[in-house]
């Protein structure tokens, strides 16, 4: 193994320390272990928090500013935070107005968000969860029940952060994440495994000649080992299970997030994007907005995943608000 870190052990919290130093914008808590806006609370404004196992980056920690998340909670590498960082995070950033957990659909994700939620509940904070289930590789999975959640955080989180940050009242924005959830499929491809500091090793093989098909982001099994094939048979397939769980009809309007999984180059996935957009156009399907690049990793996985969103007028809207994180930025 050759990566830069000095201890295994301390990979996450020296990290964390590095976000804060370069992100004066944010508020890192190294003891609760969690990543806030700098200016939250804000009284009034309903609060979105997520989190995960540490990892994903950017995903979540580098999706916490204006437009987005008020704070992120990350574990240990692939490992889910616990309820009390959880708790700290959500009581951190509460104005008032109630907090919106956004959940990937993972086992102990969803336990210990619960738990956080039912003892914040007791501290008179009012928690709504969206869970997010988008990856349509696989119906059960290793550390799951039910579909994965991937790809689609990222829209989830900026589509209700952004109703959030105009006023948006509890209800409504967890009502628009569930909306953006339940319109997202995803799939994604590996060619090679991630190597997790602690274990020194990938965490599994692959043949020079094969890939995994709908692998997860922790590097679970996907549906099937296959030969490598070229891109442009890859994304047809990828494709066909997206758009047999989220058929799409001539005429509609989707955003697409083609994702590396932290060891892919950009050279690829935009190769991958014009196939993406190939495809779609042929099934006359309009991409309104696009993203393409690095945001939903998998350690140094080489590897990309497809997500497809089909999208209203009032998404297109909210996808286009500012926002300003370390991850994700664009407008005023």
């Amino acid at each position: 193994m050759k990566k830069f870190i000095n201890d295994p052990a301390d990979v996450v919290t020296e990290a964390l320390a590095g976000l804060a130093a370069a992100h004066p914008d944010l508020r890192v808590d190294t003891a609760e272990q969690y990543v806030a806006r700098a200016d939250a609370p804000r009284p009034g404004k309903v609060a979105l928090v997520s989190g995960g196992g540490s990892g994903h980056e950017p995903l979540h920690g580098g999706f916490v500013g204006a437009g987005m998340l008020d704070a992120a909670c990350p574990g240990e590498v692939f490992t889910s935070p616990v309820p009390d960082q959880i708790l700290a995070a959500t009581k951190a950033v509460d104005g008032g107005a109630g907090v919106v957990h956004v959940v990937k659909n993972y086992t102990g994700d969803v336990m210990n968000f619960q738990l956080a939620a039912e003892l914040a509940a007791d501290e008179g904070i009012a928690v709504e969860t969206v869970l997010v289930d988008d990856d349509v590789a696989v119906e059960n999975s290793t550390w799951t029940a039910g579909r994965r959640g991937t790809g689609a955080t990222l829209l989830v989180e900026k589509i209700a952060g952004a109703l959030a940050e105009e006023g948006g009242k509890l209800g409504e924005v967890a009502a628009i994440g569930r909306e953006v959830n339940a319109a997202s499929a995803s799939f994604a491809y590996a060619l090679t495994a991630g190597t997790t500091p602690a274990a020194g090793r990938p965490g599994f093989e692959l043949p020079d000649d094969e890939i995994e098909a709908g692998v997860g982001i922790h590097g679970e099994p996907g549906r099937r080992r296959e030969r490598l094939r070229p891109a442009r048979e890859l994304v047809r397939s990828a494709l066909d299970v997206i758009l047999e769980a989220q058929p799409l009809d001539r005429g509609e309007r989707v955003i697409v997030l083609v994702n590396g999984l932290g060891g892919t180059p950009l050279i690829e996935l935009y190769l991958i994007y014009g196939e993406v957009a190939t495809v779609l156009a042929e099934r006359g399907v309009e991409i309104s907005r696009r993203l393409v690049g690095n945001y939903v990793t998998s350690l140094d996985m080489a590897g990309m995943s497809i997500t497809v969103t089909r999208v209203t007028d009032e998404m297109i809207r909210l996808w286009d608000a500012p926002v300003r994180t370390p991850g994700l930025r664009w407008g005023a």
